[in-house]
């Protein structure tokens, strides 16, 4: 058994392919396939189930598949934490981010590239409950997301300033003048949303029930871009984080505060507090700490 045969298998679950799987790897697929079926024999044990194309693990191979991971992340972290003695950071940096956070991770990113040149990053949209559950299985270094309900002995974390909302929207088809909204005023107004269930529709719609208002959006999708698209094409507006920069992503569109608009919970940076922990991780985390306004 050696790191590549888990990099394969690893490979074969992320791209339910053995072809994809095997371009990942930069190997043939009759490769991938020999070197899958050397580690079924080593363990005696079926991972795969094969028909004329990829059909999922076994049970026995899903029990595998995690320990996989877990070694793989350690050996990816050994190599960090021996870069990391060394005055130096390599590997990838692999962060999950919940859906419209007020967080721009993007300075972050640009400040530790600049220090470390060999760092790469891996960037995900993860529902709030999916960065807990990456981050437990060691599958991201670094998680965004609310830190409600967080629980402090399995994970740190660290608190961003309050996140306040605003109304996203065309000039070209909207005007609101200059004055913070209410949120009466939204009520009539067609509204694009991110679908009921994430996070941050319930913070939306929270600030609308508190007020006895019920929200008829127009528009109802769980990705992002679908909705910056929505509304950079004049068909509806949508409610945002005020900090995020979305109205910077296109000429014309324009963010307006909405008064008194608060998500229900705040936002932060959260690790992984078990060893062995990620030198990358923890080099995330210190330049926050270091200088949140700048990162």
């Amino acid at each position: 058994m050696d790191i590549k045969q888990l990099k394969f298998l690893i490979a074969l679950d992320e791209t339910r392919h053995f072809g994809q799987a095997a371009a990942r790897c930069h190997i043939t697929q009759p490769t991938l396939s020999m070197r899958l079926r050397s580690l079924e024999e080593e363990l005696d044990l079926p991972l795969v189930n094969r028909g004329q194309r990829f059909e999922g693990f076994t049970a026995p191979g899903e029990r595998v598949l995690a320990w996989a991971r877990t070694v793989l992340a350690a050996y990816d972290g050994l190599q960090a934490e021996a870069a990391a003695c060394r005055g130096n950071l390599i590997g990838t940096l692999r962060l999950g981010v919940v859906p419209l956070s007020s967080f721009d991770p993007l300075p972050l990113m640009q400040r530790l590239h600049a220090a470390h040149p060999d760092l790469r990053f891996e960037l995900s949209s993860l529902s709030s409950e999916q960065v807990l559950e990456h981050l437990a299985n060691n599958r991201i270094d670094i998680g965004v997301s609310y830190l409600e309900r967080l629980d402090s002995e399995r994970f740190d974390s660290l608190a961003f300033n309050e996140t306040r909302m605003g109304l996203l929207y065309d000039e070209r088809s909207f005007n609101f003048g200059e004055a913070p909204l209410s949120w009466e005023s939204l009520i009539e107004l067609p509204l694009c949303m991110l679908t009921s269930g994430m996070h941050f529709r319930q913070s939306i719609d929270h600030n609308f029930h508190s007020r006895g208002l019920t929200p008829q959006p127009l528009l109802q999708t769980d990705a992002v871009h679908q909705l910056l698209q929505a509304v950079h094409g004049g068909f509806c507006c949508a409610i945002m984080p005020l900090d995020g920069g979305a109205e910077t992503l296109a000429d014309h569109l324009r963010l307006q505060p909405i008064e008194n608009a608060h998500t229900l919970a705040p936002l932060g940076l959260i690790m992984r507090r078990g060893a062995p922990r990620s030198a990358l991780a923890e080099a995330c985390f210190a330049l926050y700490q270091k200088s949140p306004t700048d990162a």
